[in-house]
């Protein structure tokens, strides 16, 4: 097997695991606490905007190479083995999810951070 093959594969596994902890966030056999890493790792992943922006090189994609498959890979963790084998079947019978949620969690990072960066800049009168 080519490494482009392992990679396409690697990247199926990511994807299916995005959707199988999106599940997993709203399904009440799971532990609160593996539910709240799951969801924020899957509305992150699904989000259609970035905390670091794909323009900006190099560090652009460290999200998407690094800190979604290492959520990915905690998340899965937590939940439960039976449950996530159930909800990864469910995943590939399922169309991926658009995360609203992560949109509105990714904006409101964003506008937190401009808000620092004028306070911390803004002159202040002596």
């Amino acid at each position: 097997m080519s490494m482009l093959d392992s990679a396409k594969r690697w990247a199926r596994g990511i994807k299916r695991d995005t959707v199988a902890l999106w599940l997993a966030a709203r399904d009440p056999r799971v532990p609160w606490y593996a539910k709240a890493a799951a969801g924020a790792v899957a509305a992150y992943a699904l989000s259609p905007i970035d905390l670091i922006p794909d323009f900006i090189p190099v560090i652009g994609y460290l999200d998407d190479l690094l800190i979604v498959p290492l959520g990915i890979m905690l998340a899965v963790k937590l939940v439960p083995a039976d449950l996530m084998q159930e909800f990864r079947d469910a995943a590939t019978r399922r169309d991926r999810p658009v995360g609203k949620a992560g949109l509105v969690f990714m904006i409101a990072v964003w506008i937190l951070a401009a808000l620092a960066l004028l306070w911390l800049f803004w002159p202040k009168s002596a």
